[in-house]
């Protein structure tokens, strides 16, 4: 059996090694020539499948995507040609919703603005939203949630209209996927009107899809309104972000927002367990024997009196000015975008780090936000 795997999914030999030949390739060059004689093709978001792509081949017996989002899948012309797709819904939620979390801990520091106290509207309550609302409710700040699909489907926690969100929320972090039509369509959500309905000192973060915001209208935007704070991790046109766009923006990183170790090794598990029911074998490798060992275990700290005693436990395990920095020397270079990606490899999630020494009250919030083996 021949697999076919994107380059940068992790750990695609250790989960699928025992089932066949493994090739890997560059998933944003992808040809149908490559694909003509795969079993299974594993991909990320990079990758378009559809017809033109798997035309040739004959014989494909599963097509898995280790992302949450399932845009770039012809969903409908798998279903013509019964085969079987799984993609990796919350995979990488803890990821982002920490990354978001870390983001609007560095604007506080950099602009002096302390996040306690802030009000933070969360656009789209799905996994990702709910991680990014989770870390921000164990530091004991104040949530609205904007998400009109989930609220038609019955979903029983509070949501605020888009407009109430903007006119009430010092900070907004989006969570959506990718819709072109529809009523409830993402595509230019912030065009430029809604940009210019931001309130004075707004912090807007996106982790989500770069179209959901208009790059040109934000440039606009950003020349007219510095009050405004923007994070970005994902851009319109990737790989190929606006370099006009790139100097009016805070905190830029290359779409890795989920690119935690523990992220990534959970999206490719999850395909790996998925083909086990496929394909009728036993899944008998677990994830945790993936991961490399701690390079610290344990964090001593007496005391969190200040929000920069977090950020400075936040940067110990990924520190994003580091990202942010790589970004700026390297976006302009040929594949600059996708070698900043596929060379992501050192960032872990807070659950890779114990920490030990501290009162009742913090050990509360900190393993709340995820900390593991918080001890007294």
């Amino acid at each position: 059996m021949k697999i076919l795997a994107d380059e940068n999914m992790p750990y695609v030999q250790q989960l699928f090694g025992d089932l066949g030949s493994i090739e890997t390739i560059n998933g944003r060059e992808l040809t149908p020539e490559q694909v003509e004689d795969a079993d299974v093709l594993l991909v990320r978001s990079v990758t378009k499948v559809d017809k033109a792509l798997l035309g040739l081949n004959k014989k494909l017996k599963f097509v898995g995507s280790a992302t949450i989002g399932t845009d770039h899948i012809d969903l409908d012309y798998l279903a013509s040609r019964n085969i079987p797709f799984s993609n990796a819904p919350g995979c990488n939620a803890t990821a982002v919703g920490e990354f978001a979390f870390i983001a609007m801990l560095e604007l506080a520091q950099r602009f002096n603005s302390p996040l306690k106290g802030k009000v933070v509207g969360i656009v789209g309550a799905g996994n990702t939203g709910s991680a990014v609302a989770k870390c921000l409710r164990a530091y004991g700040i104040e949530v609205l949630l904007n998400d009109p699909v989930l609220a038609e489907r019955g979903d029983d926690r509070e949501f605020v209209s888009l407009d109430t969100l903007i006119e009430t929320c010092d900070v907004i972090s989006l969570h959506v996927p990718i819709t072109k039509k529809g009523t409830h369509k993402t595509w230019y959500l912030f065009d430029e009107a809604r940009l210019n309905s931001l309130k004075q000192g707004t912090w807007l973060l996106n982790c989500c899809r770069g179209e959901v915001i208009d790059n040109r209208a934000l440039i606009q935007f950003k020349q007219q309104r510095q009050d405004v704070k923007v994070v970005l991790d994902v851009w319109e046109g990737e790989p190929n972000p606006m370099p006009d766009l790139v100097p009016y923006i805070e905190f830029c990183t290359p779409h890795i927002a989920g690119y935690s170790l523990e992220g990534k090794a959970r999206g490719t598990y999850m395909l790996y367990q998925n083909l086990s029911k496929v394909l009728g074998f036993d899944a008998d490798k677990q994830m945790d024997s993936l991961l490399p060992a701690l390079w610290s275990e344990q964090v001593n700290v007496l005391k969190f009196s200040e929000e920069k005693s977090l950020l400075q436990l936040a940067r110990f395990v990924y520190d994003l000015r580091d990202d942010d920095e790589l970004f700026r020397k390297m976006f302009l270079n040929n594949q600059g975008f996708d070698h900043m990606r596929k060379n992501h490899t050192h960032r872990r999630e807070f659950s890779a780090l114990k920490v030990g020494n501290m009162g009742q009250t913090d050990v509360n919030w900190l393993s709340n936000l995820g900390f593991s083996g918080v001890e007294l």
